[in-house]
């Protein structure tokens, strides 16, 4: 954190003296709002690497009037790719070398081989591709900003509404010298746009520090459940694989391999699956969407505070606690078919891609143990998403959901199985997770009742050919 002394000099980190050159004294409450929000403004000293260099800053300031001069939506994309890229090379991001790209690409081609007696579901023909991590966030930036879309239009609107109803009638009055200049024209005129594009942007820097900090941290494009591109697609980055692989006892091409046969099944699902991703994001939109913003908690946060006090500020907003508690009925089936639908996305993934690896790789129990473990615990950028997004993403009954999924092969085999996926309403519940013997039971019950009707309708076209094709007497 940053100290200040009265009557010393501010020991103030790099990024906090940029605030200070565009809003004066009054960047307190800039700052003051970022924390508010869950913003780790040291994290962002250390991952912006602002120096002193005068030219350097004034770039920075360019981009800060450029960002104010633009509406761009609930969220910024271009404060949140800059702060992601950022956040991405923060300790280096060096470019994937030849060696590192043909094990990544010859690890896709077994997992394929390999699944092919896992599944029935087709190798998918899409594009295998090996990224750095800020080629990871290039890639990947416009699924987060659309996943936080609803919760930022709600608490962007939410503090305009409040900020703005507080705003002098002098606006220019109370500005810090330098500070007009800054400025876009006709700010002053309308500050309520203003305040838009200031929490549009404030919130743009959230999703880019959580982007860039999971750049560090995932094996590809299904690491959260949810594809991140539309288009099929197997992504791997090496930096994250090797690293990872560094602290378990399982060699690196074992490591390799047993992620290559996970993100390749999780493609395979999402290719043949077509419904699968727009039921998703749309759970997740509609969760999201239902998300109120307690509007008389942060009117009464900020009710008797003095702007130009910025401590005072700093204080009320600092407890949070803004967010509309409790859920609606609505709101709960939602998020219980989400949690569903990931919980059997991972499941479906997690004993796919082990049965494939068995007879191949000595370690792929130890290797499955782990993911599980990984997934289930998450992880710091795991957990800003959950506070920008409205939820955690994480499945957390996918044991129970590979239990499920074991058992309906062994009574319908892989196609029973895999055949589940066909409908949306063909999927099972949280009950039937709570009793997969029971669904799987009634499951091989109606294959059989299926067959015996198809047999039926075969037996009854047979005769009526025969008849047709009888020959009349006389």
């Amino acid at each position: 954190m940053t100290d200040h002394f009265e009557g010393g000099t501010p020991q103030e980190e790099p990024w906090e003296r940029l605030l200070r050159s565009v809003f004066g004294a009054d960047a307190d409450e800039a700052i003051a709002q970022l924390k508010a929000r869950g913003m780790d403004v040291d994290a962002l000293n250390a991952a912006a690497g602002i120096s002193d260099d005068p030219r350097l800053m004034d770039q920075v300031l360019a981009q800060v009037r450029s960002l104010l001069s633009t509406g761009s939506g609930p969220v910024n994309r271009d404060v949140a790719h800059d702060v992601a890229r950022q956040v991405a090379v923060t300790g280096g991001d060096p470019s994937v070398g030849d060696a590192q790209r043909r094990a990544a690409l010859d690890a896709f081609g077994v997992a394929d081989l390999w699944l092919d007696i896992a599944t029935e579901l087709a190798p998918t023909g899409g594009t295998r591709v090996v990224w750095s991590r800020s080629e990871w966030v290039e890639r990947t930036l416009p699924a987060w900003s659309q996943l936080a879309a609803p919760v930022a239009t709600n608490l962007v609107a939410a503090l305009t509404r409040i900020l703005g109803e507080r705003l002098p009638e002098d606006m220019e009055g109370m500005l810090p010298a330098g500070m007009a200049a800054v400025l876009p024209p006709g700010a002053l005129a309308d500050p309520t746009s203003l305040l838009e594009r200031l929490g549009s942007a404030m919130f743009g820097m959230q999703i880019g520090q959580a982007a860039g900090t999971l750049s560090r941290e995932v094996f590809g494009l299904t690491d959260i459940g949810v594809p991140l591109v539309s288009e099929p697609m197997s992504a791997m980055l090496p930096a994250n694989v090797e690293a990872f692989a560094e602290g378990l006892d399982a060699p690196l091409d074992e490591v390799r391999l047993y992620l290559a046969l996970r993100e390749t099944a999780h493609a395979r699902l999402f290719t043949h699956v077509p419904w699968l991703r727009g039921h998703l994001l749309g759970l997740l939109d509609a969760y999201a969407r239902g998300i109120t913003i307690d509007v008389d908690a942060l009117d009464e946060a900020v009710r008797d505070v003095d702007p130009s006090d910025p401590g005072q500020l700093q204080a009320a907003l600092s407890g949070g606690g803004f967010f509309g508690i409790g859920q609606t009925a609505e709101q709960r089936t939602t998020l219980e078919r989400l949690e569903t639908t990931l919980a059997l996305v991972e499941g479906w993934v997690d004993e796919v891609a082990t049965n494939a690896a068995l007879p191949h790789l000595p370690h792929a129990m130890p290797l499955r143990e782990m993911m599980r473990r990984r997934r289930a615990a998450g992880g710091p950028a795991e957990q800003t998403f959950a506070t920008l997004v409205g939820l955690e993403l994480r499945p957390r009954r996918s044991r129970e959901a590979a239990a499920l999924w074991r058992l309906i092969a062994e009574q319908s085999g892989l196609e029973g199985r895999d055949a589940v996926w066909d409908h949306p309403d063909l999927l099972p519940t949280a009950e039937d997770l709570d009793d997969p013997a029971g669904f799987a039971g009634r499951r091989a019950s109606t294959d059989a009742e299926l067959a015996d009707v198809d047999r039926a309708i075969e037996a009854f076209l047979a005769e009526a050919e025969g008849d047709d094709g009888a020959t009349p007497q006389g």
